[in-house]
């Protein structure tokens, strides 16, 4: 699930998971390990679908820095994904990301295996989508070169996927997000093709306020796909109330436009409760709909642990 207000979402690469615990530090190391663990029963939105458990995430981060000094740092991560070994998988753990980089200052420039600058775009407070959120694309693989530059109230992040012997995709993109009083805006535009049935241009504006009593988000993508030659379209709206320090509602609504396919429209509702003496341990539950032909009423209920 992302967060609403994506400034404060975004983190810079060398950042690692957002609750990771300190495992080790000395001699200008230090050695970070972060988990996110959920499990959830959950009827998934669809025609005739069995209610079953499922393991989202379960995941393990492994972040390493050293500091160099002169306000320069050296960093790598490795973050493993378990939820296919839960679920039976023969393939067991997933490597989920894998890359080296260095920060100078407030920019931090990274290559490996990691999620384009893109995967911070969006408004959307959901566990579980049944449509995609937005009309880019976020997870890239193995050839990722990344610059990453977070100030006081402005982010901005770029990367490139270069195509390799192995991965056919290639692409750019960048994403800039900042706040004005209590709105925050963030702009984004990408290019992708994998040499097989994507290829297009996609540009995308988000904005967030936070009206104290609420937070209301609201996003806005389209990409314009030269494979199919149409122009596709992505909205979302959401609204996060908290009813009490440790009890939130959201309620969102998402709906995509398709130049020669049926439009699609889902909504969704889901309450988290986080334990007043660990707010890392959290247990919720969500419904969603979608009018697309033959869908049915979806729900879910689970628990999450983070570190």
């Amino acid at each position: 699930m992302k967060k609403l207000i994506l400034v404060a979402a975004i983190t810079a690469t060398t950042a690692g998971a957002a609750n990771a615990a300190t495992i080790y530090e000395g001699n200008g190391l230090t050695y970070e390990l972060g988990g996110d663990f959920q499990v959830q029963l959950r009827k998934a939105v669809g025609d005739d679908v069995d209610t079953d458990i499922e393991f989202d995430d379960l995941e393990v981060h492994n972040t390493v820095t050293y500091d160099l000094g002169d306000d320069m740092q050296a960093f790598g991560a490795l973050d493993f994904s378990f939820d296919g070994a839960a679920e039976g998988d023969e393939d067991g753990a997933e490597l989920e990301n894998a890359f080296l980089g260095m920060q100078f200052g407030n920019v931090a420039v990274s290559v490996g295996k990691q999620d384009m600058a893109v995967e911070g775009f969006g408004i959307e407070n959901q566990y579980e989508n049944e449509e995609d959120q937005s009309q880019f694309a976020e997870d890239a693989g193995d050839n990722v070169v990344r610059v990453d530059f977070e100030g006081e109230n402005l982010y901005v992040g770029a990367s490139t996927v270069l195509e390799g012997d192995e991965d056919e995709a290639k692409g750019f993109d960048i994403l800039a997000a900042t706040s004005v009083a209590d709105v925050e805006l963030a702009l984004a535009y990408q290019t992708y093709d994998n040499d097989d049935d994507l290829d297009y241009k996609a540009w995308g504006v988000s904005a967030a306020f936070d009206a104290g009593f609420a937070a209301f988000g609201a996003d806005y993508s389209s990409a314009d796909d030269k494979i199919a030659d149409e122009t596709n379209k992505t909205y979302g709206l959401v609204a996060v109330v908290p009813v009490a320090e440790t009890t939130e509602v959201s309620v969102g609504y998402q709906s995509t436009d398709y130049e020669s396919a049926e439009d699609v429209a889902e909504w969704y509702a889901n309450v988290t409760y986080k334990f007043p003496t660990q707010k890392n341990v959290s247990v919720f539950a969500e419904i969603a709909d979608s009018d697309a032909d033959d869908k049915d009423l979806g729900y879910l209920a689970g628990m999450r642990v983070k570190f």
